[in-house]
């Protein structure tokens, strides 16, 4: 029990542990596997010595039978007794094993031992071979052990005279079959215990990349993303590492994303919170009545204020469309319509940079979504295309259809996305110049609103950018969408 309570938990979980499970149940297999083959090899070379047996106590049963078949037909039952014994004693001390010789009446002529001469002899296998059946069997008696009988007719011009039966140990086979048993147990023992010292080795290398897991995983749960698992074998494992390491890379990317956020979402809401702090510290030390001076002040105030509740808004509307079960209000709409609705809203704050914003739309075009919703993640792509456009550049949004996609188009002759940033845009967080940001006033959220609603209305936005040229976005809404 003292040594039971003294087991490390260390050494207890190597007997709860894949690795022990895996070998346990390999050495199981291996164990029945080769308890399943000794016993099918002891069966067979039982076999085979006991038929080799067989066969040579039948020749000589046979060649009894054949010197002293005359004799047994003698008139006199003496005289027969007195010519068939001393063959059978001959024979018997030749094979080491009784002979007995009866006549078509089962009376004995001949034994070996002397023991039943003059009586009558009913065994099974007298009976079978007075009926003309070759016969053996196989007796395990508790004095002598294992005995083989064998029993055949002495047949005189095709009639049976007699029979005489052969019994000899086979003791000496079973002891062959003991030490075969003996040897085959060692070499199955010594198999076992080199499989399992193999096993354990195997598995120790094997399972070596699972502890570099865990060592990985443990440091990712204390917030360390610089773990990676380096393994060189070409297997799953291999597989495994270098899906985990590019997890790994992308939560730390994500890490730093979200850090950047927050730092940026804290300096824009800080921003708009000092201006409107700063302003009403200075209406509130001002001393002239001038309405106008009050007027300025307030519309500055007004404006700060919206920039803070444009931050806020942005905010919630990246957690509504985080929810698993957001519902999503399908209405047939005329799109043409609602970019016209757009476009119309957007007008002024183009005006502001002298950017001249157009809409094209050849044809009418009627599909099923959620007007609000959609009509959010296309005001932030034309309104992201008007803060990356140069003063008197030109903002073109463009209404067709293509197959099965209603694509909406927005086209400008803006700054530009590099090409390495082009997969990162709609990430959250993600925002391709942090400093031109800051100075517009961006967040990096607008672009993955409008990736998520499109998503959520099975559609897909594709970008072509081209530094100094300017960017197009296609908003590509399927028409049949399956409600």
């Amino acid at each position: 029990m003292v040594i039971i309570l003294g087991i490390s938990h260390k050494e207890k979980y190597k007997f709860v542990s894949i690795r022990w499970k895996l070998v346990s149940t390999y050495l199981l297999l291996v164990i029945t596997s080769l308890l399943i083959i000794n016993v099918f090899i002891s069966r067979l070379i039982l076999n085979i010595y006991i038929e080799q047996r067989k066969s040579n106590v039948l020749i000589r049963a046979n060649i009894v039978s054949n010197d002293i078949k005359n004799f047994i037909t003698l008139s006199s039952a003496k005289e027969a007794i007195v010519y068939v014994n001393p063959i059978a004693e001959k024979y018997s001390k030749e094979i080491r094993g009784r002979i007995i010789v009866v006549d078509k009446e089962g009376i004995v002529k001949g034994d070996s031992n002397k023991e039943y001469l003059g009586e009558t002899f009913r065994h099974t296998e007298i009976r079978n071979a007075l009926k003309g059946q070759t016969s053996t069997n196989i007796y395990n008696f508790k004095e002598y052990g294992h005995v083989l009988y064998a029993a055949v007719p002495a047949i005189v011009h095709n009639r049976i005279v007699g029979a005489t039966l052969v019994s000899v140990s086979i003791n000496d086979i079973y002891k062959d079959l003991s030490h075969i048993n003996q040897n085959l147990f060692f070499i199955s023992t010594t198999c076992i215990a080199l499989i399992a010292i193999i096993s354990f080795i195997f598995l120790d290398f094997s399972f070596k990349p699972l502890e570099r897991f865990t060592k990985a995983i443990n440091s990712m749960a204390k917030g360390d993303f610089k773990q990676k698992v380096h393994i060189n074998t070409n297997d799953e494992f291999k597989n495994m590492a270098d899906a985990f390491n590019a997890m790994i890379m992308k939560l730390d990317q994500v890490d730093k994303q979200r850090n950047e956020f927050v730092a940026n979402v804290s300096h824009e809401l800080r921003t708009p919170i000092s201006s409107i702090k700063l302003l009403s510290e200075s209406l509130l030390h001002q001393d002239e009545d001038n309405i106008y001076i009050y007027k300025e002040f307030m519309e500055d105030i007004s404006a700060e204020a919206d920039r803070l509740n444009n931050i806020i808004n942005e905010l919630l509307a990246l957690v509504d469309l985080d929810k698993e079960k957001l519902h999503i209000n399908y209405k047939i709409t005329y799109m043409n319509f609602l970019l016209e609705k757009i476009v119309n809203r957007l007008k002024p704050l183009a005006e502001r940079k002298n950017i001249k914003l157009t809409l094209e739309s050849d044809e009418k075009i009627q599909i099923k979504v959620d007007p609000e919703k959609i009509q959010q993640a296309i005001i932030n792509i034309i309104e992201n295309a008007i803060k990356y456009t140069q003063e008197a550049g030109k903002v073109q949004v463009r209404l067709y259809s293509q197959g099965k996609w209603c694509i909406i188009e927005v086209k400008d002759n803006g700054i530009g996305i590099p090409e390495s940033s082009l997969k990162q845009i709609f990430d959250r967080f993600y925002r391709v110049d942090k400093a031109r940001s800051r100075k517009t006033g961006g967040t990096g959220l607008g672009l993955s609103i409008s990736d998520q609603i499109v998503m959520l209305h099975q559609g897909i936005i594709e970008v072509e950018s081209k530094i100094g040229e300017g960017s197009s976005f296609y908003i590509k809404i399927p028409n049949d969408i399956k409600l």
